[in-house]
């Protein structure tokens, strides 16, 4: 009993680890105003990827480099020109469209890249276009497509009902151009990268359970790290909406992604984004 417990080590440091940044965050949130969850974590993932990326120069291949930067310019150029997608200011400064730009961009290229290198390691996400394996890449996006479409419909209605407003239709190409920005930028951070440093970390003590606890970890993070001003004002609500949501839009893409590859978590999450975007919220 004792050596199954300390397999789980490293898993329940980990867990503690992100749950202790969330509680210090809000608490300190009380008095001052500390960086957003989004910007602490993104900052881990892109520090981590980096050390990575420095450490395995010799397994990324020229098409890791290729896909990463394509990711990069995407993210970038469509982030630069983008009309209904306004993120918050990075850090509390980066505000404007070109600002924005060059980090989104230059933090996407990074975080793909890591989790490329961890990829070549066995990780357990795979990005087909960075194989050539075009095939297995349109087949993820369809499916992705497929899944999420009936999900992206109920996050409407779900969005209408909640916020009391009615649909106020938008631009339908700046839908889904801006759809792409969380799209592509949080699936290769939280659910491509972070899964995959949460992996290595758990693949030698977990070695079957690894994936989907990696798995689990991203949900947490990427859902929970939208609601910082919720855990201020009413912690209780912000873990039960959470949950709810992690459950309805978070485990579907974490599934996708390591059951069909990024592709598939990045199209099932552009198509919330358009649905909401072209709906007006």
């Amino acid at each position: 009993m004792t050596d199954k417990l300390a397999k789980y080590t490293t898993f329940l440091l980990l867990l503690l680890a992100i749950v202790l940044i969330f509680v210090i965050r809000t608490l300190l949130a009380r008095n001052y105003n500390p960086p957003r969850l989004s910007d602490i974590f993104t900052t881990i993932t892109i520090f981590g990827a980096l050390v990575l990326v420095a450490v395995s120069l010799r397994s990324l291949q020229t098409a890791d480099w290729l896909a990463a930067v394509a990711l990069g310019i995407i993210v970038g150029v469509g982030m630069y020109f983008a009309t209904l997608f306004n993120p918050y200011p990075i850090f509390g400064v980066v505000r404007g469209n070109f600002g924005q730009a060059i980090f989104r961009g230059g933090t996407t290229a990074v975080a793909a890249l890591g989790g490329l290198a961890i990829m070549r390691r066995g990780g357990p996400v795979h990005f087909h276009a960075a194989d050539l394996e075009w095939k297995k890449f349109a087949v993820g996006l369809l499916i992705g497509l497929g899944i999420g479409i009936p999900f992206a419909v109920l996050n409407v209605f779900a969005l209408q009902f909640l916020g009391g407003q009615p649909i106020g239709w938008q631009n339908p190409l700046a839908a889904l151009l801006d759809a792409l920005q969380p799209g592509i930028v949080e699936e290769v951070v939280y659910r491509f990268a972070f899964l995959g440093l949460v992996w290595l970390a758990l693949r030698k003590s977990l070695p079957r359970q690894a994936p989907w606890l990696a798995g689990l970890l991203s949900i947490l993070v990427h859902n929970y790290m939208h609601f910082d001003d919720v855990f201020l004002q009413a912690p209780l609500v912000a873990l039960g909406y959470g949950l709810v949501l992690a459950l309805l839009w978070g485990v579907p893409p974490t599934v996708l992604a390591l059951r069909r590859g990024l592709e598939s978590a990045v199209a099932f999450h552009w198509v919330q984004d358009v649905a909401r975007f072209l709906a007006g919220f």
